[in-house]
């Protein structure tokens, strides 16, 4: 089974992109989800998480993401804390889950496939693209935040020059339309690769 990496910084599109992938009949994982699942339904991930941030860390069995945002993110080594525990339990589901799909590939999406290391479990890897100030947009109206919250979350990622440079294929998603060729083009591609 080949395995497709789908990353970009926030706000570049990853979604949509993938959203298109799964009309042409592939398989996507997006990881941020099955992490958040993970965190609910794995009961080492949770004891984990608590033993590391405390009971506050959990609201009703619920993950309480922003008392967990509000650790992490200005704090490095406790951000690098929780993905030591998250990162290795969603590997573990995502090699379970591939496993079972009957596609010509399958498309793992990750905000930080590189920063995770998740890469290098990869056979290709695409990079979704789009100008800063489009992204930082694009996020300030979907989450409802602010300028300077976004730009604090883009902190933690590498930048998409550096994510660009280890990418096998890189699609500009700026025009819907365009993107949506260039998902096609991919495609077919990568089909041909496992034929």
């Amino acid at each position: 089974m080949m395995i497709v990496g789908l990353t970009g910084g926030i706000g570049s599109g990853k979604s949509t992109v993938a959203s298109m992938f799964k009309k042409h009949g592939i398989p996507v994982f997006i990881a941020d989800t099955e992490a958040k699942q993970l965190m609910q339904t794995n009961g080492n991930v949770k004891k984990a998480i608590i033993g590391a941030f405390g009971n506050e860390a959990y609201i009703n069995n619920e993950p309480n993401t922003k008392y967990l945002a509000a650790q992490v993110f200005p704090d490095p080594a406790k951000l690098q804390a929780l993905n030591q525990i998250i990162h290795p339990a969603v590997a573990t589901y995502f090699k379970e889950w591939a496993a079972k799909q009957d596609a010509p590939y399958v498309i793992k999406e990750a905000a930080i496939l590189f920063e995770s290391g998740s890469n290098k479990d990869c056979d290709v890897i695409i990079t979704v693209t789009a100008p800063l100030n489009v992204r930082i947009k694009r996020v300030v109206e979907r989450d409802n935040t602010t300028m300077e919250a976004v730009q604090e979350r883009m902190k933690h990622q590498w930048s998409e020059s550096e994510k660009v440079k280890q990418s096998d294929y890189v699609i500009e998603n700026i025009h819907i339309e365009t993107t949506r060729q260039l998902v096609e083009r991919i495609h077919s591609l990568l089909v041909k690769k496992t034929n």
